[in-house]
């Protein structure tokens, strides 16, 4: 792999929120009746990840990719975050859209999970603690992104979405984190 470089720095929460509610939108018209079926997560996941991808080329992010279930290994080593108790914990997120490491500043932009709503709700918790971890500006509250090195840890995603399926309900609830915090939610019927 090419030694990681600054790349553009796309850090504006509300152009990235954007991009993925566009994305999102899409995917509910065009995937209706495969969310209707019980097809997977991980499959409905990758449908969305095309139309991402699809929005961010039209905005002119070519160096990005929306990847499913992504677990590169960076240095030797899967990638982890820091929970709350400062446990090392290794992840692989049901969407992610990012540089692929070819950026230090920039890299991460968005991470996605989905549930169904009749997912157990210590599953469901876990999913939005792991996005918590993973929007936090900083893993440690000491690494500065300095352009050189990645951080030790999974963090700095500008934007973390939770979707819960309600299939019977035809909708989804998005729940959006932000600097490692809950920033809202909203309801979207398909």
């Amino acid at each position: 792999m090419a030694e990681p470089k600054s790349g553009p720095i796309i850090q504006d929460p509300d152009l990235l929120e954007t991009l993925f509610l566009r994305s999102f939108e899409r995917f509910l018209v065009a995937e209706a009746d495969n969310i209707l079926i019980g097809t997977s997560e991980r499959n409905l996941c990758a449908r969305l990840a095309f139309l991402l991808e699809d929005e961010a080329r039209a905005a002119g992010l070519v160096e990005y990719y929306a990847d499913v279930e992504y677990n590169r290994k960076q240095r030797g080593l899967v990638k982890t975050i820091l929970d709350d108790h400062a446990k090392v914990i290794p992840i692989t997120s049901d969407l992610i859209f990012h540089s692929r490491g070819a950026f230090i500043v920039g890299d991460n932009l968005i991470t996605v999970e989905m549930k169904r709503s009749e997912h157990r709700e210590e599953e469901k918790q876990k999913d939005r603690d792991r996005l918590r971890a993973m929007t936090k500006p900083s893993f440690d509250d000491i690494w500065s992104g300095d352009g050189k090195t990645h951080p030790e840890h999974v963090c700095g995603y500008v934007l973390g979405y939770f979707l819960e399926l309600d299939a019977a309900e035809r909708r989804f609830l998005i729940k959006e984190y932000r600097c490692g915090e809950f920033f809202g939610e909203r309801k979207m019927p398909f």
